[in-house]
């Protein structure tokens, strides 16, 4: 979430160097989300019928919303957008049936509508105001009820602890990398800077163990105190000292106008 939204706000997801550490990034987060299926769902036949499940929808979604958008598109009942909801919260229903992840799936649909999407930048935006400022709040609000205040005030070494062994390890094990690729001094820091953030899927990885009695209360406040820290300080950092400027494109008049159209439609 942290990520995305910077790219958008400097209008670096419309170039390469954006698009690589959004693509980074979801590789990064896809690859969570399949170690915590891995490790700790349990393999029973709930697990197959959510597999079917999802190559079902892989394969259904695609076709589904390009006869959906030729027949109904850019009409007020917004079909597309009720038809794509519907199928995620089925899919997340049935992952928390089968007691894994609900993101998963999400994940996965989205990699099948990639093309569908690109094809489709007016319902995109629409999307994004719906999931970026209707959905996530809630659930980042349910994640924040469950902090234990009285946890990190008493044991504050622990969170530090926590912060520094994350984004320490991150940013070790991320710059010698991205050094290999990228040759100015900017570049290289905004880029490790920015993937050694991890908020929502730092906050998907906690909830999920202190849901499944895996963590106490006070190691998710922990956990959670230490991914909000590590998301935050890296950007500001990254926004203030190394934002590579150059990379940065110029705003398009046709894409402002759009943006302005949209915002008086809504």
């Amino acid at each position: 979430a942290v990520v995305y939204a910077v790219m958008l706000e400097t209008g670096l997801n419309r170039t390469d160097y954006g698009k690589g550490v959004l693509g980074a990034c979801f590789v990064n987060d896809l690859g969570t989300v399949i170690a915590l299926g891995l490790i700790f769902a349990p393999f029973t036949w709930k697990t197959a019928a959510l597999t079917l499940g999802i190559l079902v929808a892989m394969l259904v979604l695609p076709v589904v919303s390009k006869g959906l958008r030729g027949v109904y598109a850019y009409r007020t009942a917004a079909i597309r957008t009720k038809w794509i909801a519907f199928v995620l919260f089925g899919l997340g229903a049935l992952a928390l049936w089968a007691g894994s992840e609900a993101v998963l799936p999400a994940y996965l649909a989205g990699m099948a509508l990639a093309e569908f999407s690109a094809e489709d930048i007016h319902w995109l935006r629409r999307l994004r105001t719906l999931t970026v400022g209707f959905l996530t709040p809630f659930y980042f609000i349910r994640a924040g009820t469950l902090v234990a205040l009285p946890a990190l005030i008493g044991a504050p070494v622990v969170f530090i602890a926590l912060l520094l062994g994350k984004t320490v390890s991150k940013i070790f094990g991320l710059y010698p990398v991205i050094a290999r690729f990228r040759s100015r001094r900017d570049e290289r820091w905004y880029y490790t800077l920015l993937m050694s953030t991890g908020l929502t899927f730092g906050t998907i990885s906690a909830l999920y163990g202190y849901s499944h009695g895996i963590i106490t209360q006070a190691q998710y406040s922990y956990l959670v105190a230490a991914v909000i820290a590590s998301a935050v300080i890296p950007t500001l950092i990254a926004n203030a000292a190394f934002l590579p400027r150059h990379l940065m494109p110029a705003p398009a008049p046709a894409a402002i106008e759009e943006e302005q159209e949209e915002v008086g439609e809504e």
